[in-house]
């Protein structure tokens, strides 16, 4: 199956969500200069991935001095061409990348160090497991943290041992544009990272070129037709969907810290987050606590442009789409029977801005609690029973995120373990999407596989078990050819030796 692209030469022109202003533009790019682009990765990749895991390391830890050197260029990039306040364009864009050079240049060899395996049954073997490159990656990224998300993923490949594809998302391909330049300044070999740049048919195009593994962030219909492709070629992937996150504020959560914790897990990058809290589960004996103090606290947040003022706290949503169904998902909530505590509005003026907003009153039959938002809205929801919170925590198709406050660390842990999510927090939010060495990945419709942690490295290589002869000296063994009967006493005996209640023991692995 080939894939056509629906437009040959064109450009992505990109304008400033926040007031419209022309940003830059790119090229789209052609089926012809896709596969181009994946052939010269091919090209690239042995030398590359022949390296040893230091001499990497120590080109991904140079990589690490440029982003550093370049904060101020990332920062004034994301707000323009993303509309990112400059605090989450510092933290979410530049740290979060800092943070995982860091992390894997330090625990790469470790990582990707051959395992053994203790062998159980054939004693006069040895194995292990080695992790070779497994060749060209394409990296389908999103564009609410175009960095994070995007050149996340592009270092963890390059750690492996691979040369990397990226198709950004069409509103943000300035940033991989940018840092691409800057990691081919600090030593990564220019064809082990290539760019191309369009639309979705671009991605597809991608796909279909030949790549050896794939790893798409995105939204869930998007990602079922990803997968498909995938499946299609057989081609090993990595999909992280949507979310829809509750938070769970239980009887004895700490109120002050829970405040600021759903303040923040539900407006960081103007809830357009997979992990922002879309579902907020409180205890009917705090509700009245805490309910108007975080509807305070909202009407505080400060809304604008970020290239123009580092003083805000929320930017624009990405698009006139993404403001629209932000708009349509309030307004179904309101015909049902929502309340709307603030906010509730598009902002008049330049830009997609939507104003914050705490929904109340709010029933399962809304969309704005069963269908992803990604906007700065937070439905509230009052529970009467942990088992009332743990069951509607549950109710929904997607399981990425998840939060509870308690100030019982066990009582924490006991609800965590019963939230189906990829990540379940206690008494915090969002924050291990920073933690390199942990495991990011959603369960039921919110994904396959994970990024980042020590597992999330080595799917990105392929796994090869190699099996050799610990005793060297032997001529052949027993089960081979001739089969001769004088030797069924003999494996009888051994058998019941093995499986028996004797010493069966003897053979088990240590």
């Amino acid at each position: 199956m080939s894939v056509a692209l629906a437009s040959e030469a064109a450009t992505l022109r990109i304008c400033s969500p926040a007031n419209g202003e022309f940003v830059g533009e790119v090229e789209i790019d052609t089926v012809e200069s896709v596969r181009a682009a994946v052939g010269k990765a091919r090209n690239g990749q042995p030398e590359w991935g022949a390296r040893s895991i230091r001499e990497r390391c120590e080109v991904m830890l140079r990589v690490r001095q440029k982003l550093l050197e370049n904060t101020d260029l990332i920062v004034e990039n994301a707000a323009k061409e993303n509309g990112k306040p400059r605090h989450e364009g510092l933290l979410h864009e530049v740290m979060t990348q800092l943070e995982l050079l860091t992390y894997f240049a330090a625990e790469s060899e470790r990582i990707l160090a051959p395992q053994s395996i203790p062998m159980r049954l054939l004693k006069q073997r040895t194995s292990y497991i080695q992790y070779q490159p497994r060749g060209v990656v394409a990296i389908i990224a999103p564009w609410n943290f175009p960095n994070h998300l995007g050149f996340g993923g592009v270092a963890m490949a390059l750690f492996a041992g691979n040369a990397v594809v990226l198709k950004p998302s069409e509103f943000t391909p300035l940033s991989a544009q940018l840092l691409r330049r800057l990691y081919i300044e600090a030593g990564v070999p220019e064809a082990c990272l290539q760019v191309v740049n369009g639309y979705g048919d671009v991605g597809a195009a991608l796909i279909d070129s030949g790549v050896d593994f794939v790893e798409f962030t995105g939204s869930v219909a998007t990602g079922k037709k990803v997968a498909a492709m995938c499946g299609e070629r057989l081609i090993p992937c990595v999909m992280e969907l949507g979310g829809k996150a509750p938070a769970l504020v239980m009887d004895d959560a700490n109120l002050d810290r829970a405040l600021g914790a759903v303040l923040w897990g539900g407006f960081a990058n103007a809830g357009q987050v997979c992990a922002s809290i879309e579902r907020l589960l409180v205890h009917e004996k705090v509700y009245d606590a805490f309910v108007p103090k975080l509807v305070e606290r909202v009407k505080a947040l400060r809304v604008g442009d970020a290239s123009a003022s580092s003083d805000i706290d929320l930017g624009p949503l990405v698009n006139r789409r993404q403001l629209d169904i932000v708009a349509a998902l309030v307004e179904d909530a309101v015909a049902k029977g929502a309340t709307v505590a603030c906010g509730g509005h598009r902002i008049e003026g330049p830009g997609f801005f939507y104003a914050p907003t705490v929904l109340t009153n709010v029933t399962t039959d809304m969309d704005i609690v069963n269908r992803e938002t990604f906007g700065p809205v937070v439905p509230v929801m009052k529970v009467s029973s942990e088992a009332e919170a743990i069951l509607e925590a549950n109710r929904s198709h997607l399981g990425l995120l998840a939060y509870v406050f308690t100030r019982s660390g066990s009582r924490g842990r006991r609800i965590a373990e019963q939230i189906r999510a990829g990540t379940v927090m206690v008494n915090d939010v969002l924050a291990t999407a920073a933690a390199a060495e942990t495991p990011w990945g959603g369960l039921k419709q919110s994904g396959l596989g994970i990024t980042h942690s020590d597992e999330g490295l080595r799917g990105l290589c392929e796994a090869r078990h190699i099996n050799y002869d610990a005793v060297p000296w032997l001529s052949r063994e027993l089960w081979w050819f001739p089969y001769e009967a004088k030797n069924l006493p003999l494996l009888r005996r051994l058998i019941n030796l093995l499986y028996g209640s004797g010493l069966g023991r003897l053979f088990k692995a240590s």
